[in-house]
């Protein structure tokens, strides 16, 4: 899985916790999220993709990999930053300054959509989905991951990371996975732990509710 070094991330709001990714434990299993959207990407590399959220960039040396033109929007004011680290690393990527639920690119713009952990931070996630459908291109096809909504994870991530899930989130996780199922079409998902009845993280890769363009079929995936 190919991220952006610890010592290049920039670190862009009191939420922006990518540092986690390489401490420990806590990282391993921060880092399972990547590898659940790398899980439901198609295997081809694609024109163009978008990440919602992008934060510190430290997911944007994979998608960079995976597609020719990466963009990214974020709600905060550390793009040209982030851009620079990136750059130093010796990846281009198109950053901007705006929020999920207006999307300032043309309709039927990008191969995919991603949006890691970023979903339940967003003020209507309704709204988002349907801007995440409308810059698909035909055959696309978008991954959100989200993490799990539980007070033994909510303890489980004080403890080890001395944050509060409720003061981060709100209500955030519930309504994000209400707003999937609703906004669009899921087609796989997938879960860390594989087993778990109470997942740390829950991955859903989705389709427009306009048929299925792709071709792909229900479960494809695996669940």
């Amino acid at each position: 899985m190919r991220l952006l070094p610890r010592d290049a991330l920039v670190k862009t709001s009191s939420i922006d916790h990518a540092d986690w990714n390489y401490d420990g434990l806590l990282g391993y299993v921060s880092r399972q999220r990547f590898r659940l959207v790398a899980s439901l990407l198609p295997e081809r590399r694609l024109d163009s993709i978008l990440e919602i959220g992008y934060g510190s960039g430290i997911f944007i040396p994979e998608l960079a990999a995976r597609a020719a033109h990466v963009s990214g929007i974020d709600v905060h004011d550390g793009a040209a930053a982030v851009t620079v680290a990136l750059a130093d690393a010796g990846i281009s990527a198109e950053l901007i300054c705006a929020p999920a639920e207006a999307l300032p690119f043309e309709n039927a713009t990008f191969d995919a959509v991603v949006a890691v952990s970023a979903l339940e931070f967003a003020t209507d996630p309704e709204t988002a989905l349907r801007e995440i459908s409308r810059v698909l291109r035909p055959g696309g096809r978008a991954v959100v991951v989200t993490p799990g909504d539980h007070p033994l994870l909510d303890l489980a991530l004080r403890l080890a990371a001395g944050t509060s899930a409720r003061t981060d989130f709100g209500d955030g996780r519930a309504r994000a996975v209400g707003a999937i199922f609703g906004a669009m079409r899921v087609v796989a998902s997938r879960r860390f732990p594989r087993f778990s009845p109470i997942p740390v993280y829950r991955a859903f890769a989705l389709e427009p509710r306009t048929g299925n363009p792709t071709g792909y079929s229900v479960g494809a995936y695996g669940t």
